[in-house]
């Protein structure tokens, strides 16, 4: 591998942004994954997000002995304002993010920076990731990692952005340039790493593929994304609608929004907070002709009445999807052009 992947390749310098919050379980194993990467010519710009525990003396000592390892405290607070600071003081042509309790393969940067040097500005470059826990992953994170690396293999990424996050946030690498035209970490928007997500859809930057498994994900109870408020599923749907209205949205297509759950009902409200016009369905017989916030409930036979319509499915059932997905085929509907799965 290192053959492949560093013969002949000049070693641009790759900055990586790690906030850290009382991880001290996690973080050697984590730095010294770093510190093991066959490419060599990187900075850790690692910043101590108010720890209370012993996580800052543990980086401390790796610091000390590691020039490139750059530890800094958080003037702000918060993992967005920790990652803006790592920026500030990075100096990387290639930008990328780790987490404090996550390990990167002995590969990682060479995999990342060989395709993003191959491919060049314009694109990013991500990595297949596999999610590990001690007692066991459940079958949720096993579908997401499944769901997710399936994208990666083939750089399709984008074709669901509006079901989950389609970029893993610590598993991707572009060029400094492009990043800051991203609007880099300045966003103050949470999820972070889904908002960065979809900057980079919006400023059409290319996914490259990538077949390698080249993150090991750590889940544990926890973690932050499974117990903070910023990472709660009603943050979710808002962020998925406002980058919806602003880059997919066609004003001259009828919208439709197909379900009368909880996530059909907030959408619904969101679009009604946005004044947009919508037609709504369901297969729900209990609900057809029912008014819901003023809007009647229409069976879905109503979509073949429509000419050119655009669809947001938020039924989360994996099989219904599967089923909406082929009527929706049979009646000449297109993905990510007729119709975009919210969940």
């Amino acid at each position: 591998m290192k053959n492949r992947y560093l013969r002949n390749m000049e070693q641009e310098l790759i900055s990586i942004i790690t906030p850290f919050k009382n991880t001290e379980s996690f973080l050697a194993e984590c730095v010294q994954s770093i510190i093991n990467q066959c490419y060599t010519n990187w900075e850790l710009l690692i910043v101590d997000d108010g720890s209370t525990d012993a996580s800052y003396r543990i980086v401390s000592a790796f610091a000390k002995n590691d020039r490139r390892i750059k530890l800094y405290k958080n003037p702000g607070t918060g993992i967005i304002s920790a990652l803006q600071y790592g920026f500030s003081n990075s100096r990387g042509t290639f930008i990328t993010r780790m987490d404090s309790d996550d390990v990167m393969t002995p590969n990682k940067l060479a995999v990342l920076a060989h395709n993003l040097k191959t491919f060049g500005k314009g694109h990013v470059a991500v990595g297949q990731v596999r999610y590990f826990r001690k007692d066991g992953l459940s079958l949720g994170y096993k579908s997401y990692q499944n769901w997710l690396n399936s994208l990666t293999q083939t750089g399709n990424n984008y074709s669901e952005i509006y079901k989950e996050c389609v970029i893993p946030s610590p598993c991707w690498m572009v060029y400094r340039q492009d990043f800051i035209n991203c609007n880099a970490f300045n966003n103050q928007i949470y999820p972070e790493d889904y908002d960065l997500a979809f900057r980079f859809y919006e400023n059409q930057l290319t996914i490259i593929p990538c077949s390698k498994k080249i993150h090991l994900w750590r889940d544990y109870s926890t973690r932050t994304s499974r117990t903070h408020e910023h990472y709660a599923e009603n943050h979710f749907l808002p962020l998925k609608l406002k980058y919806y209205l602003k880059l997919d949205y066609n004003p001259k297509q009828p919208l439709v929004i197909w379900g009368a759950g909880k996530k059909g009902k907030t959408v619904a409200k969101l679009l009604l907070e946005n004044a947009v016009n919508f037609i709504w369905i369901c297969d729900n017989s209990k609900k057809i002709g029912k008014e819901i916030y003023g809007i009647v409930m229409h069976d879905i036979s109503r979509l073949k009445t429509l000419t050119n319509p655009q669809c947001l499915i938020t039924v989360a059932n994996k099989a219904e999807q599967k089923t909406i997905q082929a009527y929706l085929q049979s009646i000449g509907l297109l993905p990510s052009k007729h119709y975009f799965f919210l969940c």
